[in-house]
């Protein structure tokens, strides 16, 4: 089971270091099209990208430490 912990915070590490990236790449862009295309929309919209890569993230940290107990 501990390899399975061990997995699966692995896991969680990646998906918040790809959170990150899609984070800043739709925030940048957001930024762009502000100041060249007259979007609308703040910037800060780009961070509703990040609500899936949370509720995985907290899933595989749930699930890393319910193996790590057993």
């Amino acid at each position: 089971m501990k390899k399975l912990s061990i997995l699966f915070i692995t896991v969680a590490i990646i998906l918040s270091n790809v959170m990150c990236f899609v984070v800043a790449y739709y925030y940048r862009g957001m930024i762009c099209c502000i100041e060249h295309m007259g979007c609308s929309a703040p910037p800060e919209a780009a961070f509703i990208y990040a609500v899936p890569f949370m509720i995985g993230i907290i899933v595989c940290a749930a699930l890393a430490i319910k193996f790590r107990k057993k």
